[in-house]
């Protein structure tokens, strides 16, 4: 048992007790008198010492040995953490979020954002070996999360997504895409994948989203893009210059034709999300994505390790009490 630290190292203190009950033990024994008494012991110094006579310090020994792993039970050994290299099955891929002001339209419940981050988290879930990053942009964009195996991390950071966090609420597709896949460049696996979720049309930003699909094509990866709003008309919250919100029938424009031709050009597909149930069964659509071995590093956790005392004290004890009555047994 190596790398072993404890919860509790204060009661290692106890410890200690053990040197005065051995001088203890010493003192006693130096002083025990004889119960037999005899007129003489001429005729009992040819008498040789028997095992019996070596055998009566072990039970105070074996009290010893119990006392010392009754205490280290107390100070709970654990084993300490470390790293552990392992391949798993797996692919990279990198959600683009689109967080412009038109994904707050009421079309999807409760609206387009919380929808599509509710789906997002059941993907990222239902996927716990693969490598996932989040990138979200409106009229410019930054990643969020870059690829991970922390899951937990990057629900936490999906979860806290909202529209806003970028103030200009254009929609810059091609600098979204370009941001992705520059996380993905690097990437080591054979499958690289962008999932593109936007409910408009590329109207800012400094990279046309067939650029970043050419790009994509270089590198190999793949484009798989979702449009989300309902066909026709969606209610769209507006602010007056009171700071009201009310919301008003604005009409859903999707590029449906430029997501399609990027989707193309990299072997992937597009989709049409028209409410929260397609949007779900699109995920599932593409969760059937094949998988390839990458190479994980995670951080082990505690491991309790006070057990194996338990046992020793215990087998200490039985031992004790079976030399005590069998061997050693005393006439009073």
């Amino acid at each position: 048992m190596t790398d072993i630290q404890f919860a509790h190292p204060e009661y290692l203190y106890l410890l200690l007790l053990v040197v005065p009950a051995i001088v203890w033990y010493i003192f006693y024994h130096n002083r025990t008198q004889p119960d037999l008494k005899v007129p003489t012991v001429s005729q009992l110094t040819e008498v040789r010492n028997g095992i019996r006579n070596y055998l009566r310090h072990i039970p105070f020994a074996l009290r010893m040995l119990t006392g010392i792993a009754l205490i280290l039970v107390l100070a709970r050994p654990q084993s300490t953490n470390r790293w552990s290299d392992e391949s798993v099955e797996g692919i990279d891929i990198m959600l683009a979020l689109d967080i412009s002001g038109s994904m707050l339209a009421a079309d999807f419940s409760p609206n387009r954002i919380e929808a599509s981050k509710d789906v997002a988290i059941e993907f990222v879930s239902g996927r716990p070996n693969d490598r996932i990053g989040l990138v979200l942009f409106g009229g410019e964009s930054f990643t969020q999360c870059p690829l991970t195996t922390d899951h937990a991390v990057l629900i936490n950071l999906i979860q806290k997504v909202n529209v806003g966090i970028v103030e200009d609420q254009s929609t810059a597709i091609g600098l979204g895409l370009a941001n992705a896949i520059k996380r993905l460049k690097e990437s080591t696996g054979r499958s690289r994948v962008v999932i593109l979720v936007t409910d408009g049309m590329n109207n800012a930003g400094s990279i046309d989203p067939y650029t970043a699909a050419d790009i994509a094509r270089t590198f190999g990866v793949r484009l798989y893009t979702i449009g989300v709003g309902t066909r026709g008309m969606a209610p769209v919250p507006f602010q007056d210059r009171y700071g009201n919100i009310y919301y008003q029938q604005a009409e859903v424009e999707i590029d449906e034709e430029m997501l399609g031709e990027i989707a193309r050009l990299t072997d992937g597909e597009y989709f049409r999300a028209t409410n929260n149930q397609k949007l779900r069964e699109i995920y599932d659509q593409i969760n059937n994505l094949e998988t390839t071995k990458i190479d994980v590093r995670q951080y082990s956790r505690k491991y309790e390790e006070f057990r194996i005392f338990g046992i020793w004290a215990l087998s200490f004890l039985m031992l004790e009490i079976i030399i005590r009555n069998a061997y050693l047994r005393s006439i009073v």
